[in-house]
């Protein structure tokens, strides 16, 4: 039954918003109690899997390949507790940072389909059900960003469901292929099914329609060019839970499915994986570094730092993947929270301009303090999550001779830390002009909304420190994670039930 919790939780919450819809406070309360409840599960699912081993659910008591199959091992454990952590930052963070129209219009019950379908995500043990899922984080991430109907907003959205929509298209193509020559789509049996028989011509372009499909949803090289243009116009509580799971879905499926189907021809993905690595961090900083306007610095930072993810699967080892999975919770939270400091500027100053800020250390100096640890985080100084999280990519990547893809990660990485201090050059350290006129959007918050726009960057700014402090533990918990990924004979033993 905890299984299905995480996302039965935020279907009810759903369900009673709806029913409640003219009542805003109930409608607070409701996502409140929901991603509370979220956070509570994933946490005691995080500790049975590791006392108990990994969970299996089969729905409706249909055995695989033919049942609905939700399985739970570290790694889906760590992302869900990923999901839940930023869906409660940001719900708290959007009772007041999101007007009252986009609540009136559906806000949380979206939040909440949305958090449903990561969930749905990371649990499934089938590509269809995979799939299904995606279509529900389509559907309410696409009306989360149009909720408003600005025109940028209309804009970045046509960009954004037109290229997801290309992406499931051809993930449906992929898994028709893919059933129509094994006769299954559990992730378990057809890892069997596969090492029992060659890939033929067919799975190898099941494999390659799989890698473009999740590309585009984890905004790889060359398939990133919505992202930017997308990912800037929502509200910022938006664009932080967009920029802190969308795309880690695309990472978590690309790592499911090729380190569990399509595991016998690494030779044929993993320099693939590399190159498209180094081309998606270097085109991502380069257009962060290019930028004057704090949203759109940070979008382009979501692709360069999606390359360093792609980096530790192009090395595939253990010490590779599981410095992939640390840096994957670790980008998470920091860009979240970088993106709520966004968001609380907007709301005090009315832009996120560069140049039209300024000041800012004057006037917000404890905002100041978490942007400073949000940013040294995201550019990996030490003793800060980014640090642990570099480090341990690019010792994988010398251990396996990968100095190439080793020296533009530390490139990139310098040039990460020279974006973050053009803005806290800009917006922070110079004073503004006195003479200049407030933006238009610019406003006083009341003490109430403005610590509760704070008090989530405070949460999120607190685990990436504390994932520094207690690396070696988050490292014990994302190497099991890495081993069973690299060896995942138990994952798939115990969904076909041949193991307890």
């Amino acid at each position: 039954m905890m299984l299905m919790l995480p996302i039965l939780l935020p279907l009810a919450g759903a369900a009673l918003s709806s029913l409640l819809r003219a009542r805003m406070l109930a409608q607070h309360i409701i996502a409140g109690v929901v991603t509370a409840g979220m956070l509570l599960v994933s946490v005691l699912l995080l500790h049975r899997v590791q006392s108990e081993g990994i969970q299996v659910l089969q729905v409706g008591g249909w055995d695989p390949p033919f049942g609905i199959t939700l399985v739970a091992d570290t790694f889906s454990a760590l992302m869900l507790l990923l999901t839940a952590l930023l869906g409660f930052a940001v719900t708290v963070y959007s009772f007041a940072g999101i007007d009252e129209q986009r609540k009136q219009h559906g806000y949380f019950r979206l939040l909440l389909v949305l958090l449903m379908g990561v969930s749905g995500a990371f649990l499934t043990g089938d590509l269809f059900n995979l799939y299904v899922w995606f279509e529900v984080m389509l559907i309410a991430s696409f009306v989360l960003m149009v909720l408003g109907s600005e025109r940028a907003q209309l804009e970045g959205a046509i960009k954004y469901v037109t290229m997801n929509l290309l992406a499931s298209v051809l993930f449906l193509i992929g898994i028709g292929v893919l059933y129509g020559k094994t006769g299954s789509l559990n992730f378990a049996d057809l890892a069997v099914r596969l090492s029992s028989n060659p890939q033929g011509a067919l799975v190898n372009v099941s494999a390659v329609l799989f890698l473009i499909a999740f590309g585009i949803k984890a905004a790889v090289f060359p398939f990133f060019f919505w992202l930017p243009d997308s990912y800037h116009v929502p509200p910022p509580a938006v664009t932080a839970i967009f920029s802190g799971l969308l795309t880690k879905v695309g990472i978590y499926a690309t790592l499911r499915t090729f380190s569990t189907i399509f595991v016998h021809d690494q030779g044929f993905t993993q320099p693939y994986f590399l190159i498209v690595a180094g081309l998606t961090m270097v085109i991502g900083v380069l257009g962060a570094v290019a930028q004057g306007e704090m949203r759109r610095l940070l979008s382009f930072h979501i692709i360069s730092q999606i390359g360093y993810a792609m980096m530790g699967i192009g090395i595939f080892t253990g010490a590779a993947l599981s410095g992939v999975l640390y840096f994957t919770l670790h980008v998470a939270i920091a860009k979240a929270g970088l993106f709520l400091v966004a968001g609380y500027i907007l709301a005090v100053h009315g832009s996120t301009t560069l140049k039209d800020l300024g000041g800012l250390l004057r006037s917000s100096p404890f905002v100041a303090i978490l942007f400073l640890i949000l940013a040294l985080a995201l550019a990996g100084l030490p003793p800060l999550s980014g640090f642990f999280a570099k480090y341990a990519l690019i010792q994988a990547g010398l251990e396996a001779g990968s100095y190439v893809i080793v020296a533009t990660a530390l490139a990139v990485s310098v040039l990460t830390l020279f974006s973050m201090t053009k803005i806290w050059g800009e917006a922070f350290w110079r004073e503004r002009d006195g003479d200049a006129a407030p933006s238009a959007g610019a406003r006083t918050l009341r003490r109430g909304d403005s610590w509760l726009l704070i008090a989530p960057i405070v949460l999120l700014a607190l685990c990436t420190v504390a994932m520094g402090v207690g690396a070696q533990y988050v490292f014990d918990l994302t190497d099991q994670a890495a081993r069973e990924l690299i060896d995942p004979a138990r994952y798939i033993h115990t969904i076909r039930g041949a193991l307890p």
